[in-house]
């Protein structure tokens, strides 16, 4: 059973609150959820959807047809009703109309009653999340609206709901983080909310180069940091990137992908900033990237991107985009239980610890000798090698699908989802990478294993595809790629990878 259900309107009608409604009602009773959220860069106004899908087993994407339809306004309608499915329904808000700000209540109440789900469990849930008169009254105006056209019935499962961002910031607390710092920038800025609510120390400074470098000096003094931005906060970042590099201080950086170049489409997705997160900053020094796929593994890998920078005073680059940053998912599998986080070095305080953005000898003091400017950097490259060698101890890859499959599908971040979903029932085979650097060498040995690799990416120029050959030697040619800012859906990708792949 899957059920895609479209829900527009305007910029401050409160779209979101009817997701999170039906969402709750639903996880509760067992079953799954996705939410996408879409909207353009404007504060009131414009056209704002979410496509929120049920389903009684996991999911992990939409579709391009719609069974319901939930409008906050005609425009909505207007828009989306060539989406509809044959048989589709549209729930309108035009007999809700006197109910103000509590319309998006009623509309939520009416497709409860739609879907057969009795009133006892609809006004506990606004009860929990508004408790207003209003709002229970609005929530039994819409409920009693309509007539019962599905019966779903109480699952078994056990279902949490997390956006990317809410995960990222998990997995942040769960490495005793003691500093977040970062200038708000889309879709970045989830992380910076969630861990402020969390009553986690979080600082916003003047800009991003402010945050690198604020960053870098509680890293000094020994603190556990963590900096986040979008790709232009990166760019500005830079320059901080290669501090780190010489400094040797542990830092975590969260890096969400949004459209580029300059501005772009801000408040959209792609993964067009993987080039950047490997190759940043001046000169050459060691540095993890870690990409994942959905919340269990964003706080699994947040946890890890800590651990490998403190182990090895590294620079450890957590990448995703808005796909992943603000979807909200559904699982019924817990994360691994966190590692323990330990500084490793000299702290001010205990000792005299000299650090500079100058070349240095091991006391720290400055120097432009050759012997030791070629030793320290032979240093640098015997560090990357030992993070290497760590970096096996946690999954640097996944498969998933028909283990012996010849036919070899490659993706990493926000196309988990959509992938494994549009590969259900089929006999191909997965590669999920989740290393970026390091990166593991058993992507080649799979390749080599296949008789047809397609690559699945959301950029323009397959920046994955390009690691891969740059690593394996192999060039991937097959290639699904979309970057119009947009994610895959997943019956017209099941569509792209059947062509490529019989």
């Amino acid at each position: 059973m899957r059920l895609s259900v479209l829900i527009g309107g305007k910029a401050g009608q409160g779209i979101n609150k009817i997701s999170q409604i039906i969402s709750k009602i639903m996880t509760k009773r067992g079953y799954y959820t996705f939410n996408y959220r879409d909207y353009p860069s404007i504060i009131r106004g414009g056209h704002n959807f979410n496509v929120l899908t049920i389903s009684d087993k996991r999911i992990g994407s939409h579709e391009s047809k719609i069974d319901f339809i939930i409008a906050m306004d005609n425009n909505t309608i207007k828009l989306h009703k060539k989406e509809l499915r044959k048989g589709g329904i549209i729930i309108s808000n035009e007999q809700f109309k006197d109910l103000g700000i509590n319309i998006n209540v009623a509309l939520a109440g009416a497709f409860i009653k739609i879907l057969g789900i009795n009133k006892t469990t609809l006004i506990t849930e606004i009860k929990r999340t508004l408790n207003f008169k209003e709002s229970i009254k609005a929530a039994e105006q819409g409920f009693n609206s309509q007539k019962t056209k599905l019966n779903l019935k109480q699952l078994k499962n056990k279902i949490t709901i997390m956006s990317g961002s809410q995960a990222i910031a998990k997995g942040a607390i769960n490495s005793k983080i003691d500093k977040y710092f970062a200038y708000p920038m889309t879709p970045a800025t989830g992380v910076m909310h969630e861990l402020a609510k969390n009553k986690n120390l979080v600082f916003q400074p003047e800009n991003e180069i402010a945050v690198v470098n604020a960053a870098l000096g509680a890293s000094f003094a020994g603190a556990k940091t963590m900096i986040g931005t979008s790709g232009g906060g990166f760019d500005l970042m830079s320059e901080g990137l290669s501090l780190q590099g010489i400094t040797e201080l542990p830092l975590v950086t969260y890096l969400a992908s949004r459209p580029g170049p300059g501005t772009g489409v801000p408040t959209y997705s792609t993964q067009g900033d993987l080039n950047i997160a490997l190759r940043a900053g001046h000169g050459e020094f060691p540095r993890v990237v870690i990409a994942p796929g959905d919340p269990k593994e964003a706080i699994e890998k947040t946890n890890e991107a800590f651990y490998l920078a403190n182990k090895f005073n590294c620079l450890s680059i957590l990448l995703g985009d808005k796909h992943l940053a603000e979807s909200e998912f559904s699982t019924n599998k817990k994360p691994h239980k966190p590692l323990k986080i330990t500084r490793k070095g000299k702290l001010p305080g205990k000792s005299i610890v000299k650090v500079s953005s100058y070349e240095h000898d091991k006391y720290g003091n400055t120097t432009e000798d050759p012997k030791i400017v070629k030793q320290n950097q032979e240093n640098r490259l015997k560090k990357y090698n030992n993070i290497k060698k760590e970096s096996k101890k946690f999954e640097m890859i996944k498969i998933y699908g028909k283990k012996n499959s010849k036919k070899l599908i490659i993706g990493w971040g926000s196309t988990k989802g959509v992938i494994l979903d549009a590969i259900k029932d089929t006999d191909y085979k997965f590669l999920q990478v989740l290393y970026m650097k390091p990166m593991s060498d058993q992507i080649k040995k799979e390749i080599q294993k296949a008789n047809k690799v397609v690559l699945v990416e959301n950029n323009l120029t397959g920046q994955l595809g390009r690691i891969i050959r740059e690593k394996t030697g192999i060039e991937i040619k097959n290639r699904i790629l979309r970057y119009d800012s947009r994610p895959f859906l997943c019956d017209e990708l099941r569509k792209e990878i059947r062509k490529k792949l019989k």
